[in-house]
């Protein structure tokens, strides 16, 4: 399911991705360097050479977010490889992370928590690392797809076993965001599921755009890919309330999930007209809709983009490519219409009734003076209202050549210029065909056409039951017992003698098997035993995944000669659990927060006012112990240093002195 050593366009992009990634940490780093020296320093030449080095940063940001963006609108290089005359798809980037060595804090837990050797399990956890680095190249096929899911229910099984409710374990994951490269820190398991749910739509996005889209089986697949994708983001929105990480907030996610709707839309559109669109009339009323639904969802999607705080991060090529396919798709639709006007007259073996019903379902209303009935049947008002449409397209033809000369980015991608330089030439040939000496007597306004479709379009969920993953630390015995959540002593050995066959006690449960009904004059509670012990070995061999029947054959194998069972204790887990939230606005209605650690409150003097939240990188014992993990990238300085913000994870991406 993974391939590191790939040498393929998009594995350099990704590359590309990550070395970005790095240049901006520095260069925020840098940043955050400078504006403490400017918060602490009275000096005025001090202060002057800080500002100075302030905005070189600033600038040094500002090139590599602009990079960043180019790497997000490659998007030729995703397509498939097979010549097309289609307006390319967008797929989203891969998310990059560190690193993370799972070894000791494990090793350290297994042998605290759960009393046992640690060396044991060392093969376990190399296969969790090896897991997780494997997914940071994932194949763009259903064996990536399906090695990262099963990382995602592996990591269920490590937050049950290894992530207790009070506290961290000293594992810290780093992702960086897809769209402005910012890390994000945490020692919560929560962020690195999250991330790898992210990764999953992301897979998905690129699997539908790499798939041939001049067949049939192409276009199916590459609608099933995009609604897959837009079912995993759907569920990373409704799951991960909280994530911390731009790209992955609630607002981003959900313009995220519609344009991936927008382009199995579009797929859908391209699949209808696979085979050619026939030159007839209900036909060419049915494709009218249909296109024009396409631009109508992906104007939606142009507006959810230019909405805040989203406008600030999602790139601007994706926007201005959402307003071209809008613009796009209306214009054929009114081309569509203008067809069916002045090539179809009405024959007297026509069916007046249906055509009439048919071009009506076109239309919200008609221009003043005009009635459908009376445009079939008159000639001069058909070629009227035709050429109405007409100009119409071309000038939303003209609007989305216009926009894409504008952008940079979307200039360069050449099949894009194709496409919409030959429908609007198409367009200006039909309309030069039309054309006749008293044609600017003609007022008449297109009227605008209602968007109507068969198909429906929505989210897949993930099936993540269909992908089959055993737990790496299954010799833990069972995970309702053997969880990060239950307190257990450690293992005490009794040493069993028969009483005239008997035991002196009964089993009961699944596994592992518990003690009950203890006679307390027996040897056994003699030895130490107690009511609701649970049994975990039987004369040195494990039984933590056998049941009763099986514990007591192992029992009665013995015989008469004395045995030694190993035994835990469960402890008092009630203790209370206290929450602190990481939050930050970034201009949103409401307020996203997101559960971090836990702290002793009960120790915090609530008299004392809180103090700011220090800056960038600064991980001291007292910011640990009064803040998030989530890495706080403090608002660039322009002005004196009396005033004071506060600051959190975001804070800077609501400044206009700062480049995030």
């Amino acid at each position: 399911g993974c391939n590191p050593l790939a040498e393929t366009g998009r594995s350099k992009l990704q590359n590309q991705r990550a070395v970005l990634n790095q240049q901006i940490l520095r260069a925020v780093r840098m940043r955050a360097g400078a504006e403490n020296l400017l918060r602490a320093t009275t000096n005025n030449k001090v202060r002057e050479q800080v500002l100075l080095e302030l905005s070189f940063v600033n600038s040094d940001l500002q090139i590599l977010k602009e990079e960043l963006e180019g790497l997000n609108i490659s998007v030729e290089v995703y397509q498939n490889s097979e010549e097309t005359f289609s307006i390319p798809l967008v797929p989203l980037g891969l998310k990059e992370t560190k690193d993370v060595d799972f070894t000791l804090p494990l090793k350290d837990f297994i042998l605290e928590h759960y009393s046992e050797d640690s060396s044991e399990y060392e093969d376990e956890i190399a296969d969790l690392m090896d897991l997780r680095q494997a997914c940071r190249t994932p194949s763009r096929d259903e064996a990536g797809i399906e090695m990262l899911i099963s990382y995602f229910l592996q990591l269920g099984y490590v937050e049950n076993r290894f992530f207790p409710p009070t506290r961290h374990i000293g594992v810290l994951f780093t992702w960086y965001d897809s769209f402005t490269g910012v890390p994000v820190c945490q020692q919560n398991l929560l962020l690195e599921k999250a991330s790898v749910l992210f990764n999953i739509g992301a897979l998905y996005t690129q699997i539908g755009t790499r798939c041939n889209r001049q067949t049939k089986a192409g276009l199916e697949n590459a609608v099933d890919a995009f609604q897959k994708a837009a079912g995993v983001l759907s569920y990373l929105k409704e799951t991960f309330t909280h994530t911390p990480s731009y790209d992955m907030s609630p607002a981003m996610l959900n313009v995220l999930v519609k344009m991936m709707l927008a382009q199995a839309r579009e797929c859908v559109f391209e699949q209808i007209g696979l085979s050619g669109i026939r030159n007839e009339f209900f036909t060419l009323v049915k494709m009218t809709q249909e296109v024009a639904k396409v631009g109508e969802v992906y104007m939606l999607v142009n507006a959810a983009m230019n909405q805040e705080p989203v406008k600030e991060n999602i790139p601007y090529s994706w926007s201005k490519l959402a307003q071209i396919k809008s613009d796009h798709y209306k214009a054929l639709a009114h081309y569509f219409i203008a067809t069916i006007l002045c090539d179809h007259e009405l024959q007297p073996g026509d069916d007046k009734d249906q055509q009439e019903k048919a071009l009506s379902q076109l239309y919200d209303s008609v221009p003043e003076g005009l009635m459908v009935f009376a445009v079939l049947k008159d000639k001069v008002q058909r070629k009227q209202l035709g050429k109405a449409h007409l100009r119409k397209a071309i000038v939303y033809h003209e609007e989305a050549l216009r926009v894409c000369g504008l952008c940079k980015k979307l200039r360069n991608i050449e099949v894009l210029q194709e496409v919409l330089t030959a429908a609007h030439k198409r367009s200006l040939l039909k309309y030069a065909q039309q054309e006749t000496e008293d044609d600017f007597l003609s007022l008449i306004q297109a009227p605008d056409i209602l968007p109507k479709t068969e198909h429906k379009i929505e989210t897949i969920a993930p099936q993540f039951s269909k992908v089959k993953v055993k737990d790496f630390f299954h010799k833990l015995g069972p995970l309702t017992v053997f969880s990060a959540k239950q307190r257990w002593t450690a293992p005490r050995t009794i040493r069993l003698h028969h009483e005239a066959g008997e035991l002196g006690f009964s089993l009961k449960g699944g596994s592992p098997v518990q003690v009950y009904c203890l006679d307390p004059v027996c040897s056994a509670a003699s030895a130490g035993l107690k009511e609701g012990d649970y049994i975990v070995s039987v004369g040195g061999m494990d039984c933590k995944w056998l049941g009763v029947n099986e514990v007591l054959e192992k029992l009665k194998s013995v015989g008469k000669q004395p045995m030694e069972l190993d035994v835990i204790s469960c402890q008092d887990t009630a203790a209370s659990l206290h929450s602190k939230s990481a939050t930050y606005s970034m201009g949103m209605q409401k307020t996203y927060s997101l559960i971090c650690l836990a702290m002793d409150e009960d120790k915090i003097d609530q008299t004392k006012k809180a103090p700011l939240k220090l800056p960038f990188l600064s991980w001291g014992t007292k910011n640990r112990q009064k803040a998030a993990s989530t890495l706080c990238l403090p608002s660039a300085v322009a002005g004196s240093s009396q005033i004071k913000k506060k600051l959190s994870p975001f804070t800077l991406l609501n400044t206009e002195s700062s480049l995030y």
